[in-house]
């Protein structure tokens, strides 16, 4: 879990420095640094993998030890902070990150310091070293010669493993290529096949069931496979005597029903990073969504990273979520993304007690509060 993270020269990150929680929300308007944000988490979990900075900017073919690896949007080109007022300059910048990491009992500090395409510095706790800007890997991508090799591979382990939600509605109305998954895709590659998985356990599958039946208004009886040609399995749900194969489902009940599948993932992420909750499902069923990001992410969970523009999502959250919900917004000087949680914008409790949190944002308020 990440406790702590700064964020310096990265897109239009130009310095942004968060306490975090199980489940951060992001929430702003279009291009305010919400993607861009995740997209600081894609980096680390690039150089967890050992990829070369290269690769983990812009990206990577699949080969025989890894899939295929897309790199971050624009690429390195587009990879630096430059300021409005001072363009022409995101040559020369560094993009720096530091993360505090919470690993079992123990917490580590690691941070790494970009700087055309290589690594200049990296600290770990308290090794640190200064390396040439043209070194290609991480200290975490090489097997260290020292006592502090466990802590290497905790750390690895804990910025690599983070899973990316962006589903596809046709790869999730498909048949999955294998019979049983333990984790689904990013694009929702083989989740007919974890569905599987789930249902071959009896505890799983009820509390997935309950979840989906509080979802939509039919008589939800069931949740299923149906066999391929070649046996590859096809999500359904059964409703009474009917049985509804995915590709005739709507594309908020399948997006719903993947979602809550990825929190019971027998390969379970230690982060799971889910772009614009609220696409494809109805507003009268947001809360329900709010509710199940709550409360898988607790507890022994993983942790959630979310953005949304929904102003109902922020309706349903509570006064004790403000602290891990950010508002972003851009400065119109310098571009920069301007980061804060809810609970520092001032007067932002007292008017909620007489307005909802949607309607202010609706009304653009927050953004003319800082």
């Amino acid at each position: 879990m990440i406790t702590e993270i700064e964020i310096e020269g990265f897109k239009s990150l130009e310095k942004v420095h968060l306490k975090l929680g199980k489940l951060n929300l992001f929430v702003g308007a279009n291009a305010s640094g919400k993607s861009n944000f995740l997209e600081a988490l894609r980096v680390l979990q690039g150089i967890g993998y050992g990829f070369k900075i290269n690769e983990v900017l812009n990206g990577k073919p699949k080969s025989a030890t890894s899939e295929v690896w897309e790199g971050i949007r624009g690429g390195s080109r587009y990879a630096t902070f430059s300021a409005r007022s001072k363009p022409g300059l995101e040559a020369e910048r560094e993009i720096k990150l530091s993360t505090v990491l919470k690993v079992g009992d123990s917490q580590h500090q690691y941070s790494v310091s970009i700087f055309k395409n290589g690594i200049r510095s990296e600290a770990l706790d308290r090794e640190e070293r200064t390396v040439p800007s043209t070194l290609a890997f991480s200290f975490l991508g090489q097997i260290p010669q020292s006592p502090l090799f466990q802590v290497h591979e905790k750390v690895k382990r804990a910025l690599s493993n983070m899973q990316k939600i962006d589903f596809d509605m046709a790869t999730l109305r498909a048949y999955s290529q294998d019979s049983v998954a333990q984790r689904i895709g990013e694009r929702g590659e083989n989740f007919a096949a974890l569905i599987s998985k789930i249902l071959m356990e009896e505890r799983l599958k009820k509390a997935y069931l309950s979840w989906l039946s509080q979802l939509t208004p039919m008589e939800l009886e069931d949740v299923t496979v149906l066999p391929g040609a070649l046996g590859e399995p096809l999500f359904a749900l059964k409703e009474g005597d009917n049985v509804l194969p995915a590709p005739i489902l709507s594309d908020g009940t399948l997006r719903f029903a993947a979602i809550t599948a990825a929190f019971f993932q027998m390969d379970m992420p230690d982060i799971i990073k889910i772009e614009e909750i609220e696409n494809g499902i109805h507003p009268s069923r947001l809360r329900l969504l709010v509710e199940l990001l709550k409360s898988q992410s607790g507890g022994t969970g993983p942790q959630v990273f979310a953005t949304t523009h929904s102003p109902v999502v922020l309706a349903w959250l509570e006064e004790s979520d403000y602290k891990t919900t950010f508002f972003c917004r851009r400065d119109e000087e310098t571009g920069a993304s301007i980061i804060k949680p809810l609970s520092e914008i001032p007067r932002l409790v007292e008017l909620v007690k007489n307005q909802s949190l949607g309607e202010l944002f609706t009304e653009g308020w927050m953004e003319a509060a800082f």
